[in-house]
């Protein structure tokens, strides 16, 4: 007799892997509103727009800088390895006229040490810079909004992907059952000779096609899921579950009333009038520039001579400097390039204000568009829904019939077909209703 083989139980395999720091994969498992967050926390353009944020913050920290005092401290070691020679005249000392004697003044170390401060007074750039920088961090901010609200629809309408591809695999197996079933019943009357070969080929046809669009659908929903797992930023080996049905969302299905496009609760309109300010404070800063710039400044300094290296001898003597004062520059002539320059702001500032009214006449149209193919979207859906009715209705009946012999084979496998190609165009309806009112709550600004 052979010896049985020996297998390792489950829970030593596991705790062998646990201590070597493996884990066994587990399933996430996401509602619509945490698939959501998670895109939201995850997903690549996400965390970049919040980068984009933190940056526009260190860009309004650095100009609010210049308008600070800025100080300055500095150090200098001199070793004169030959001192600087110098001319004077000889008849100084009883030479002859004319001529020179070369001297060597100063000595071979020398040591500087000082601290220098300068403050802004008034600065037209720094002023106006000072607002643009808020006003970019607000537009940063608003650009992080608009990418949140990319980022809750594109992971929505893949949620309703996976679901609508997982509802559809659950009734083609329905489907598969019923054949099957009809299969079996079939060979009985044809081995008995009630029915010809070419009446169980029909079903064994209308069988294999579903067994291909089974394994379509399965592969549909892997698509599917990896399309989610990609908009959520999540990585592609996890494992994910639903929590949220179908049914769930179908309920929501329900029409709006007095839809009106409303371009100021739209990010898109938003972000344009940000943008719009920023150009008039383009066109302000360049109006201002004609005024002149005050500075003021002052440094403190030591100086240290030594015939030997003794520097930081506190015994000896250092000889201090201060100085204090005021610049004014005043622009004077500077080719009319200030001119052009609001010139050129001028016009950006045009071409900014009608991006603005053309946004909102194109938002309008948006949703309106929007409005309507939510509006057709349900009203398939509600035809689709009846006709599931009445192909299920016409299957059951025919097939009534051929079990009392009133009806043949064909008019059953017909009646499946067209049943199963209902249900295809079903869950179309479904998916194109749920990914209408997405683009429809995105139109009115309801994402958020």
């Amino acid at each position: 007799m052979k010896k049985a083989k020996k297998t390792t139980p489950y829970f030593l395999c596991a705790a062998f892997l646990y201590l070597f720091g493996y884990e066994t994969a587990q399933a996430q498992s996401f509602t619509l509103q945490q698939a959501q967050e998670y895109a939201v926390k995850n997903n690549t353009a996400s965390v970049n727009a919040k980068l984009d944020v933190d940056l526009a913050k260190a860009k309004k920290n650095e100009v609010t800088g210049i308008g600070l005092p800025q100080v300055n401290g500095s150090f200098d070691l001199k070793d004169y390895v030959a001192l600087p020679t110098s001319l004077i005249p000889a008849e100084f000392v009883g030479g002859p006229k004319g001529t020179f004697i070369p001297l060597k003044f100063g000595t071979q170390y020398n040591a500087t040490a000082g601290i220098s401060a300068s403050q802004l007074l008034f600065n037209s750039d720094y002023l106006v810079g000072l607002q643009a920088s808020k006003t970019y961090m607000e537009l940063a901010q608003k650009a992080e909004s608009r990418t949140r609200i990319e980022t809750i629809s594109s992971v929505s309408k893949a949620y309703y992907g996976v679901l609508v591809a997982k509802e559809r695999f659950k009734l083609i197996d329905v489907n598969i059952t019923r054949l099957e079933q009809m299969q079996k019943e079939m060979k009985t009357l044809y081995n008995n000779g009630f029915i010809e070969k070419i009446d169980l080929d029909r079903v064994e046809v209308n069988y294999n096609n579903l067994l291909v669009e089974k394994e379509k659908t399965t592969r549909l929903i892997h698509l599917s899921e990896a399309l989610l797992k990609f908009q959520m930023g999540m990585n592609p080996d996890q494992t994910i579950e639903l929590n949220d049905s179908l049914g769930t969302f179908l309920n929501k299905l329900t029409a709006y009333t007095n839809v009106k496009a409303n371009p100021s609760s739209r990010i898109e309109y938003s972000l344009l009038e940000t943008q719009n300010k920023l150009n008039e404070l383009d066109l302000k800063r360049y109006r201002l520039s004609y005024l002149p710039n005050l500075v003021a400044y002052g440094s403190a300094t030591a100086q240290a001579q030594r015939t030997q290296f003794d520097i930081f001898d506190t015994k000896q003597k250092w000889f201090p400097i201060g100085v204090i004062g005021v610049t004014l520059n005043l622009p004077v002539f500077d080719g009319l390039q200030k001119n052009y320059r609001i010139q050129q702001a001028k016009i950006s500032l045009l071409k900014s204000k009608n991006s603005l009214d053309q946004t909102q006449k194109a938002i309008v149209l948006e949703t309106n568009n929007a409005n309507t193919s939510y509006t057709n979207a349900l009203a398939t859906l509600k035809i689709q829904t009846r006709n599931i009715e009445l192909a299920e209705n016409v299957y059951q009946t025919t097939k009534i019939k051929y079990e009392q012999g009133l009806g043949s084979n064909l008019e059953v496998i017909n009646a499946q077909a067209s049943y199963r190609e209902t249900l295809v165009n079903y869950y179309a309806s479904i998916y194109d209703a749920l990914v209408s009112k997405t683009d429809l709550d995105k139109a009115l600004g309801n994402i958020k």
